[in-house]
């Protein structure tokens, strides 16, 4: 079986207009979020063999704060292709993973992530997947699982076994306003 976990990365500062999309950093509730996931991801056990994300600024920070709560380097490969990609490009990347690599950590942005995620999973009224629909918020954690090589991963192949938004983790951090 094989697991892809995908995080949305946390909220991003919008006080420079004149920043390039790119550049932007996190503000303080989206480090105080990314930390939480971070702190999730640990005691939860989850685990990753291959960590790919976006460069952009603000997925950095994100990774950054992840992994201080984490209390573990994630070592990512930056890819620039994640930057602001469709679902279809995501899952070409997804494709091109190693066979024996078991568990994936995508790091990137919506609307590609909640796509992908969306696609990927087959429409049913399982709770995680009505929250899925409903919005996939900043820093949120969604863990998808399915049998066959990354090169089978195809739309409806894989089932969400886990939808974890930084407000259901501390409420302070919700509901976001995007």
């Amino acid at each position: 079986m094989k697991t892809l976990t995908l995080l949305r990365h946390a909220k991003s500062d919008w006080n420079d207009p004149a920043q390039r999309d790119f550049d932007r950093g996190l503000n303080g509730r989206g480090r105080r979020a990314a930390a939480v996931i971070g702190a999730y991801l640990r005691s939860s056990g989850m685990m990753f063999d291959s960590v790919v994300a976006s460069p952009a600024v603000r997925v950095v920070e994100t990774l950054e704060q992840v992994e201080q709560a984490y209390g573990e380097t994630l070592a990512p490969a930056w890819d620039r292709r994640i930057y602001l990609a469709s679902a279809v490009t995501l899952l070409d990347l997804v494709h091109e993973m190693p066979a024996d690599v078991s568990r994936i950590l995508l790091l990137g942005h919506n609307p590609g992530l909640e796509d992908l995620a969306l696609w990927l999973v087959p429409q049913s009224a399982d709770p995680l997947r009505v929250a899925l629909e409903a919005k996939y918020p900043t820093a949120t954690v969604a863990e998808l699982s399915f049998d066959g090589g990354w090169g089978d991963l195809a739309p409806g192949a894989a089932r969400l076994t886990r939808f974890v938004r930084p407000r259901d983790l501390d409420p302070s951090l919700g509901p976001d306003e995007e």
